[in-house]
């Protein structure tokens, strides 16, 4: 093993944490389906997590803390990912949503910053936005 192996980074830690924690958002509502086994291997493509990280968060809790980014769109972008993984099936239950939100106020969002993110991700995500809303997305 080398020196490089024994000391994981910052960045690889913050990414295996974040990785985590979607595996826990796919598993929260049972079994993980084709579509979400399919969109973890791309997470876990993207975020370098080795297979034997991937078998090892796949077998376990989430041991991981969440460690979050320093800017709000990196904090942004970490929850976008997550409601990726929810939104595989088109629905997002009851857990899935607590979940999401203790990861939001984790991620240093207040309660109330967390639960309007929440829902307007939810609206997004669902299709449920307003024309000013759908607008102001297609301008920016």
């Amino acid at each position: 093993m080398s020196y490089v192996d024994l000391y994981s980074t910052g960045t690889h830690r913050r990414n295996l944490a974040h990785f985590a924690s979607i595996a826990s958002l796919a598993a929260v509502d049972g079994a993980i389906n084709s579509k979400e086994k399919e969109l973890l291997d791309r997470f876990a493509n993207k975020l370098d997590i080795t297979q034997a990280e991937y078998k090892e968060i796949m077998n376990s809790d989430n041991k991981y803390p969440i460690n979050p980014p320093a800017s709000s769109e990196e904090r942004l972008e970490r929850l976008f990912d997550l409601f990726r993984i929810i939104f595989v099936d088109n629905v997002i239950d009851e857990e899935e949503r607590n979940l999401i939100t203790k990861y939001a106020i984790g991620l240093g969002y207040r309660t109330e910053s967390a639960n309007l993110i929440i829902k307007r991700s939810i609206d997004i995500f669902t299709g449920k936005i307003d024309f000013e809303d759908y607008l102001y997305l297609l301008k920016h």
